[in-house]
């Protein structure tokens, strides 16, 4: 009998105001016909991009009780989905989430959340980098922006970077252990901002193939759309599409987002209009602006 939905287990915050995290991952992944089973690794009355004095609560201790029923009850899923992580004892807690839950048949996608624009969020730090290279160890498909692949790599963060150099990366990070690697927001050659692109490139270690999506580069930054990001593409393969598939409908989903919102004058950390563009997930998928790259050449 085949199932009526799809489950994500989805390991990440929930913040009361602005687009992040759950608030991110559950309407997109709902509008796209796929049910998602939190596990809250905190809460917090904001997200914590250009907020202040927000409340937090730490919800490590409850975790544990909270996946121990779902062993008893004997849960599936059909991927394991983990974003920001607060300590090192969760990133411990995870693993051992996808110990038990993991299986050949279901995706293990982490987003190694540890920074963005050359730095580490105010929360990371060098031991939450070393556990996250564990963790990512145990993944089929990972989705590090350019600063979190630098940091897993120990390499130096640039503002400009090659595609070449961007493959050694993707294939040194897959050397890892994860089967695809997909990072995003990768900074193009140019640097005038008007005419420089955006980038999302991936590998996919067991067919050595790598697949390439661009947009042009928006000067603005919202909250969030990693987030939005992975859980596109958690949809898109779900539903059965291929990786660069996938890879695309997430980029034309998150670039939409971005500039529906663009045009409105409100406090950008609030994060992109998701709710004026969900609707765009259930339109036919136009393809085309995906491109190959395999055996080193473009």
């Amino acid at each position: 009998m085949s199932k009526l939905i799809k489950k994500v287990a989805a390991i990440h915050d929930l913040s009361g105001f602005g687009r992040a995290s759950l608030t991110t991952v559950i309407p997109i992944l709902s509008t796209m016909g796929i049910q998602v089973c939190p596990v809250p690794t905190a809460i917090l009355s904001t997200h914590t991009s250009n907020f202040t004095g927000y409340s937090f609560i730490d919800l490590t201790d409850y975790m544990e009780e909270h996946i121990a029923h779902w062993k008893k009850l004997n849960l599936e899923f059909d991927c394991i989905y983990s974003g920001f992580l607060g300590s090192p004892r969760q990133i411990k807690i995870v693993s051992d989430f996808v110990d038990h839950f993991g299986h050949k048949d279901n995706l293990v996608v982490v987003d190694p959340v540890l920074g963005d624009n050359g730095s580490l969020y105010g929360t990371m730090g060098q031991e939450m980098v070393t556990e996250m290279r564990k963790l990512v160890s145990k993944a089929d498909i990972i989705t590090p922006n350019f600063t979190e692949a630098a940091f897993l790599l120990g390499e130096e963060y640039k503002e400009v970077t090659t595609e070449q150099e961007v493959k050694e990366w993707l294939v040194r990070i897959a050397e890892m252990g994860p089967k695809i690697v997909i990072i995003t927001s990768v900074p193009d050659e140019k640097i005038n901002e008007f005419e420089k692109n955006m980038s999302v490139i991936a590998y996919n270690k067991e067919d050595d193939v790598f697949w390439k999506v661009s947009c042009k580069y928006i000067p603005v930054s919202y909250p969030g759309t990693g987030d939005a990001y992975t859980s596109v593409l958690i949809g898109s393969l779900l539903q059965g599409d291929s990786l660069p598939v996938a890879i695309d409908r997430a980029m034309q989903f998150v670039t939409q987002c971005i500039k529906a919102s663009y045009g409105f004058k409100y406090p950008s950390r609030e994060g992109v209009l998701l709710e004026r563009n969900l609707n765009i997930l259930n339109v036919p998928v136009l393809l085309g602006a995906y491109e190959l790259l395999k055996n080193g050449e473009w």
